[in-house]
């Protein structure tokens, strides 16, 4: 059974950094792309950062280009988020995310919250 699982969310001040990881269980892992979405409350789930399979090309959202970084150990089936320079626009509901064979594979979430 595919599932991903989510750490690391916490409280940090703004400024601050923190480093979410996605654990992938089941086949979803190997040969995917890895996403990372957030949500905030009241609005919609947004995109934050892909990362492909191989590990050799991400891109990230304009909102957080240049403060994420987004990476993956293909021998341990994790993705990782370091965010940096965290504000509280960034806090949020993270989630990671992968598609496989036309389905869509959530964690349950990571909570981020950013003190001011």
């Amino acid at each position: 059974q595919a599932q991903l699982v989510e750490s690391g969310g916490g409280l940090v001040q703004a400024g601050g950094s923190l480093r979410l990881s996605c654990a992938a269980y089941g086949s979803i892992f190997r040969g995917n792309n890895m996403n990372w979405y957030r949500q905030a409350p009241g609005k919609q789930r947004e995109w934050v950062a892909t990362i492909i399979s191989s590990g050799t090309y991400t891109t990230y959202a304009d909102s957080v280009k240049g403060r994420f970084t987004v990476s993956r150990d293909n021998t341990k089936n994790t993705v990782y988020l370091q965010m940096s320079s965290l504000n509280p626009e960034d806090a949020a509901v993270y989630y990671c995310h992968s598609r496989m064979a036309g389905k869509d594979y959530w964690g349950q979430g990571t909570q981020v919250t950013v003190s001011s």
